[in-house]
């Protein structure tokens, strides 16, 4: 695991909470959907992730991700609010990942039953425009979350910016997981794989 603490500054902005409501777990789309793996940890290469946290800013939140016996990857730490601090994330690059055939994401997680987030963002900068989408967990269940494209909502600073269209999904370039649900205490979050989803008409 890589973390790049001179560029955490950079894109820390994208970091607060997403607006909109949260998605609780669902069924899959469809046992005849068309499934792309985006990511996995079956290959045990967790290089290209890396932890930014609040404590660029000065906040007090902790936060790593490992790899289990299990081929799943294990994200936890410890969501602080002093110093008004709040959040934690783990990120993953990609050089150029085009889901524009697909209609949203399927997350395989087994969490604390706190809310997450799964963000994209379509530039390769480290700060600009973040698309993402709440979640919430259930406690020691193993569940499979939906979360479609047209729901992701863009957010600039903690902002809705104006004028900012959907997301291109034929450019992304970085994906996150997020917690920052204000509240503080330890989370855990096990994620087996995220996938991109294309129901058959």
């Amino acid at each position: 695991m890589q973390k790049y603490t001179g560029l955490i500054a950079l894109f820390l902005v994208l970091l607060t909470s997403c607006r909109g409501e949260s998605v609780s777990p669902t069924a899959p789309p469809s046992p005849n959907a068309t499934m792309k793996v985006v990511v996995d940890f079956t290959e045990g290469d967790r290089a290209s992730w890396w932890i930014a946290n609040d404590d660029v800013m000065g906040g007090r939140s902790t936060s790593k991700i490992s790899l289990t016996d299990e081929k799943t990857a294990l994200f936890t730490g410890f969501v602080s609010l002093e110093n008004n601090g709040g959040f934690a994330s783990a990120r993953a690059a990609f050089q150029s990942l085009d889901l524009s055939a697909y209609e949203g994401i399927t997350l395989k997680v087994k969490g604390d039953g706190r809310r997450y987030q799964l963000r994209f963002s379509q530039d390769g900068v480290f700060a600009g425009v973040a698309y993402g989408m709440e979640f919430k967990t259930t406690a020691g269940e193993w569940t499979e979350i939906d979360l479609p494209f047209e729901t992701f909502q863009a957010t600039f600073r903690g902002y809705v910016p104006r004028g900012i269209g959907p997301l291109d999904l034929t450019r992304i370039r970085q994906m996150a997981i997020l917690i920052g649900d204000k509240k503080e205490g330890k989370f855990t979050l096990e994620i087996d794989w995220v996938k991109a989803y294309q129901t058959s008409k």
